[in-house]
């Protein structure tokens, strides 16, 4: 079992990979505007889901 630091830290590295994906997807999709509304949508989607998934992960192992 993991510390709670340990996860902590787990959340928080998940967290800034999936809002960096979903600002880069969003950037895509918005054609290269980086700073618009899909990206900060997607990026706080991501953010998200980057917490959900540090949960999970930090919880099962």
């Amino acid at each position: 079992m993991k510390t709670e630091m340990e996860t902590k830290h787990l959340i928080y590295i998940m967290v800034a990979i999936f809002s960096t994906l979903g600002g880069w997807l969003g950037g895509i999709m918005d054609h290269g505007n980086f700073l618009g509304m899909w990206s900060i949508l997607l990026a706080g989607i991501g953010g998200f889901v980057g917490v959900y998934v540090g949960y999970k992960i930090g919880n099962n192992t």
